[in-house]
Formats: C-alpha cells, structure tokens, sequence
C-alpha cells in the first residue's frame, strides 16, 4: 500500500493531466484555480510532470496564455495518465463501497435507536 502523501501526488498527477489533455492552453493560473491549488504548487507539480517526460511545454502562438505557452501529454504522459485513471477508478470504487457499507451501518443504527425510543416511551407511565 502506498503512503498518503504518494496517493495525494499521484492523484494531483492524474488531475493535472487530465485537465492539460482536455485543455493544453490554460493558463497555470487557470489550472491552479481549476485544481485548488497555489500557482507555485502547480508549477512544482508540472516540472515534475515535465521532468519525468509525462508533460512538455511548446511554444504556441494562438494560445489564449499571454507566454504563448501550451502544456502537452506526451505519448509517455498519456500511457501513464491511462494507468493512473485506472489506480484513481479502482482507488475511489473502494471509498465508494467503505461508504456505502457506512451508510447502511448508521442506516441500522438509526432504525435501532428509533426502536429503543419507541420501547421507552411506552414504559412511561
């Protein structure tokens, strides 16, 4: 099992591509208002990417940011943006099970404390 800080990474990996796959021309502005997150925590996030050969900056000139600049998933990135989609799926399909198992146990607990109400109240004089 990996560590939280590695699953809060690969999940802010996977966010990031999947916004530059659908939007290469934003801004780090935009992107970072889109995330949540800080401008300087985005540019951090993106070098990594551009580090690891995931994500590559060209030159653009009808690019909508100012620098002419559009950030691209390379044939890399987009291989790696599949397996991390897979990781996230399967990640948030068991968060989606733990809480529906948690909501049918306060469900029953509801229903039991409602009939422990209703046996006191009838013992009263």
């Amino acid at each position: 099992m990996t560590s939280r800080q590695a699953r809060i990474q690969e999940d802010t990996y996977f966010r990031v591509m999947h916004i530059l796959q659908e939007n290469p021309d934003l801004t780090q502005r935009e992107l970072a208002e889109q995330l949540g997150v800080s401008v300087g925590g985005l540019n951090y996030c993106l070098k990594a990417l551009m580090k690891k050969g995931l994500v590559k900056m060209q030159n653009f000139s009808q690019s909508k940011n100012k620098f002419g600049y559009v950030y691209i998933l390379t044939p890399s990135g987009i291989a790696e943006k599949a397996a991390l989609t897979s990781r996230f799926l399967k990640r948030k399909m068991e968060e989606y099970e733990a809480l529906k198992a948690e909501i049918e146990t306060l469900k029953s607990e509801v229903v039991d404390i409602v009939h422990l109400e209703d046996r006191y109240e009838r013992t009263l004089p």
